[in-house]
């Protein structure tokens, strides 16, 4: 039995986490800290927890380190996320960082695209990217997590075996994708309020989102080769779940079939991909509330198209989270998750 942190617990993703490791049999949630709501019972706050979790939260502070406690899942926003890791380190925590601050090997690109200064450049260097399905040997041994943000594991996932097989151009790779409200996370913001969200669907941060140098840097080190994506956002009228169509031009011919034997052999041993093969495509529907990613592809022409379909929540943020711990500990990879 493990004894685990929230810092942060008050954000969509950290109710996930919550619900999670209530019924993961090897974990004790032994703390909940929170920035706002000094000593406020986490039920008041997520009233579906009443009864069942009570816990209260504790004021955060960064030179605090919560004692007792074996690891921590960070759920802060980025560059604040970065003043509390370092003292979880110290104090020999393992951590899982939900935000962006650990996920590039090099601070320029972070500091270019979050425009601030990272303070934590040794934490930076010694993070894994926490995607199982590609770093599962180094992710055994991290102490430090980066956490994949919700659109790039839908679209790594779906692209990731014909990088790494070089069978597309990696100069013209387009991603088209879609996310629910949930996306955005729980702070206010007129954006997403109801009048705005309902009965629309719309683009945002178009050619400057900062997923994309997190999808383009993680796709470039898995496939050996410097590439480029043109990635454009979509907020829609849901709760939760992403959808991402994916356009890659090939580089010889190939068949639908060969093609879906690749993806199938790929991710043989993944228990959290499922691969479509019959004539139905992936709805966000059948992948909300658990920690899938569904796939199919097409051949279209000279280019193959992949949807690839998560719960932005689970896959997307929390239930990778717990599928990293579940590695880091050495649990069964599914314990929790199922």
């Amino acid at each position: 039995m493990i004894k685990v942190g929230i810092i942060g617990a008050t954000a969509y993703t950290s109710l996930e986490l919550i619900k999670i490791l209530l019924r993961h049999p090897e974990v004790d949630i032994a703390y909940l800290g929170s920035r706002r709501e000094e000593n406020a019972r986490i039920s008041d706050i997520f009233p579906v927890l009443a009864g069942t979790f009570d816990k209260s939260c504790s004021q955060m502070a960064q030179k605090i380190v919560p004692k007792g406690v074996d690891m921590v899942f960070v759920t802060l926003p980025p560059v604040v996320s970065m003043q509390y890791v370092p003292g979880f380190l110290d104090a020999g925590i393992k951590v899982v960082d939900l935000s962006a601050d650990y996920r590039f090997q090099e601070k320029s690109i972070y500091e270019r695209w979050y425009k601030t200064k990272h303070t934590d450049p040794s934490g930076l260097e010694a993070a894994v990217y926490g995607l199982p399905e590609i770093f599962r040997a180094e992710i055994k041994k991290a102490t430090l997590v980066a956490n994949p943000g919700c659109y790039p594991t839908s679209a790594i996932i779906g692209l990731a075996p014909l990088l790494i097989k070089d069978y597309v151009h990696t100069d013209d790779i387009i991603i088209d994708a879609k996310s629910g409200i949930s996306g955005r996370g729980r702070e206010s913001n007129k954006d997403t309020h109801y009048c705005e969200c309902n009965e629309n669907i719309e683009a945002y941060n178009v050619g400057e989102h900062r997923h994309t140098p997190e999808i383009e840097n993680i796709l470039s080190v898995i496939g050996k080769s410097e590439t480029t994506v043109c990635f454009t956002p979509h907020l829609v009228p849901m709760d939760r779940g992403i959808l991402c169509t994916i356009y890659v031009k090939m580089k010889n011919e190939i068949s639908s079939k060969e093609i879906i034997t690749l993806y199938n052999d790929f991710y043989s041993e993944e228990p959290f991909v499922r691969i479509k093969t019959d004539d139905k495509l992936p709805r966000t529907k059948d992948v909300v509330n658990t920690n899938l990613c569904e796939i199919a592809i097409r051949i279209v022409g000279t280019r193959a198209v992949i949807l690839s379909s998560i719960d932005n929540l689970i896959k997307g943020a929390s239930g990778q989270a717990v599928q990293n711990m579940n590695i880091m500990y050495g649990f069964n990879e599914t314990t929790g998750l199922l």
